[in-house]
């Protein structure tokens, strides 16, 4: 490393940030955290949901709410000698943006709904680089080419809801390096985006960093991530950091039983262990041993029930006053499914994987094909025929907290569908099945009086598990029903959906775009790429020996961590 690189930018020491409580108290988010960001480098921030990431980058760009938050007085944020705690508001505008710039992790709710894109990058350029309107616009179109959005002469005219997820996160990274800042802060600016677009984005942030000479604070929950491009890694949990060291020392000989266990929860996709390691595993006495590994694949003896024969589904979109065409969103789409067993669906955003679970369960109405279960077509029965089946088919939505109802306690929402199938003798028949329910996803009884609110994401998803379990279904839709949770989390809830299809014979659709996950838990794998199936077979042949050349796209842009091969010499 040379001069210039261990030249420190940023230096954090002992920041303390207490968050005050409606009931009068103080929770301490960070607990003297210290580190620092030396000058051309990349340094990742890692740890799971309430570990205090997030927090930390908000207090080095000044934007935690002054109401309620208090910052010990002994703490230090030092940007290039200039301590960012004791700066006033004048001077923190001028270095927000020109100096210090940020990719917060979801664009649509940080991205201006009512201006284009082009004008929000024109009101950076003016206001931190004093360019005229004219030269901002010119610069606005040559940062989008810089980005990789293409035609940018078109987009910088365009609004965000005109924009996919990825081209918005773009936007977004073409608005913080406007100006070229010497720190860029990318909070989980790839977390909700499809494993090709995710190494679009985290590769066009190696090559701004080279580029432009920044330094790159990048916040994850994900390790498997990091491993490819960053410098250095920092892990916290609750608030204090566990480790940290350079990426070669973290992945290689990790020191904290923490930082183990977040490398391990992960699924890994050259093994298959029964049941995925957690967190708790780790942190026990006497370390973790992993388990044997679980076979996956078809059997010809396996019984199909549900058979899927060309299914169709088309949408008239709106063109013009009075126009309209039909967009082809699943084209002739045939599959098996078996008892007990999991195909596992993977495409990017678009390719129709979720709108085949949708017309399954007739929340959309298919324009073509057969369904057969158990020899009876669920697309071609009438409403009240179709009721009876409903509960033998049920689906797992991707965000738990809208599919249940805020003001519904959790009894009322696992009764409820009882009730309407006819579930149970009495009311108090249905509270004693909901309570084995609870305790079948590892919930307790007393969660019955609590609302939805009061659970965290992968509670409120066990929760989601749990009224489905409600009507005893034969087959279970999970649509991305894990990929907005933590790792730890994650392997939660997969070692649970593992353990009920186990126990009850269940059968899985399981709906991705994270195909480790997918392997992990997939007996086959049917891969579609516009609304059409481009390979299908069992997870092993298709992760080992994939033929179609999407296929082979998607599997080269899974994450694959860390490598001495991949390290700089």
């Amino acid at each position: 490393m040379d001069n210039q690189q261990q030249q420190t930018l940023l230096s954090v020491r002992d920041l303390r940030v207490r968050f005050r409580q409606e009931d009068g108290g103080r929770f301490e988010a960070l607990k003297g955290v210290s580190f620092d960001i030396p000058a051309h480098r990349t340094v990742a921030l890692v740890g799971e949901s309430g570990s205090g990431k997030s927090v930390t980058s908000m207090a080095v760009m000044r934007l935690l709410p002054a109401q309620g938050t208090e910052i010990d007085p002994g703490s230090q944020i030092v940007f290039e000698g200039r301590d960012l705690l004791a700066m006033g508001a004048g001077e923190l505008r001028r270095l927000r943006g020109k100096d210090i710039a940020m990719i917060f992790q979801e664009p649509m709710s940080s991205l201006n709904p009512v201006y284009t894109v082009g004008e929000q990058i024109v009101e950076t350029l003016t206001l931190h680089a004093g360019l005229s309107r004219r030269a901002a616009w010119r610069r606005a179109v040559e940062l989008l080419s810089e980005v990789g959005l293409p035609e940018p002469e078109k987009r910088v005219k365009a609004y965000p809801h005109e924009l996919s997820g990825g081209q918005q996160q773009r936007v977004m990274i073409a608005i913080a390096i406007a100006c070229e800042p010497k720190l860029l802060i990318a909070d989980e600016p790839t977390t909700a985006l499809d494993v090709t677009i995710q190494k679009q984005i985290l590769q066009l942030i190696a090559d701004l960093q080279k580029k432009h000479g920044m330094s790159v604070l990048f916040i994850t929950h994900d390790l498997g991530v990091v491993g490819e491009f960053a410098d250095e890694v920092i892990v916290m949990r609750h608030g204090e950091i566990r480790e940290q060291g350079t990426v070669r020392q973290i992945f290689e000989n990790p020191q904290d039983a923490y930082t183990k266990a977040l490398l391990s929860c992960r699924p890994h996709l050259d093994r298959r262990p029964e049941r995925l390691a957690v967190i708790d595993d780790f942190m026990q006495p006497g370390g973790y041993a992993e388990p044997p590994e679980r076979a996956r694949g078809y059997a010809a003896d396996d019984e199909i029930i549900l058979d899927v024969q060309g299914l169709c589904k088309s949408f008239d979109i709106r063109e013009g006053l009075f126009g309209k065409r039909q967009f082809h969103a699943v084209k002739d789409v045939s599959f098996k499914l078996a008892r007990g067993k999991t195909l596992g669906i993977v495409g990017e955003s678009g390719s129709g994987k979720t709108t085949v679970g949708l017309t399954l369960v007739r929340l959309h109405q298919a324009t073509g094909g057969r369904a057969l279960f158990h020899g009876q077509d669920l697309i071609g029965m009438s409403a009240r025929d179709f009721h009876a089946y409903k509960r033998r088919i049920q689906i797992i939505f991707q965000n738990p907290y809208a599919s249940l109802n805020p003001r519904f306690n959790v009894e009322r929402i696992l009764t409820e569908p009882m009730q309407l199938h006819g579930i149970g003798a009495n009311g108090g028949e249905r509270r004693r099945l909901a309570q084995e329910l609870l305790d079948k996803v590892g919930l307790p009884s007393t969660a019955l009086a609590k609302y939805p609110h009061e659970f965290s994401g992968g509670q409120r998803q066990r929760i989601a598990i749990a009224r489905c379990l409600t009507l005893k279904p034969e087959v279970l839709i999970c649509d991305e029903s894990v990929s907005a949770l933590d790792v730890s989390v994650q392997a939660q809830v997969l070692n649970l959906l593992q353990d009920l299809q186990d126990e009850f014979k269940l059968s899985y659709l399981f709906i991705s775009h994270d195909l480790a996950v997918v392997k992990h838990i997939s007996d086959q794998v049917m891969v579609m790429n516009k609304g059409q199936v481009v390979e299908q077979a069992d997870s092993d042949v298709i992760y080992r020996a994939p033929r179609d050349s999407y296929t082979q796209k998607l599997l080269g842009s899974i994450p694959q961590g860390w490598s001495a091969a991949a390290m700089p010499a």
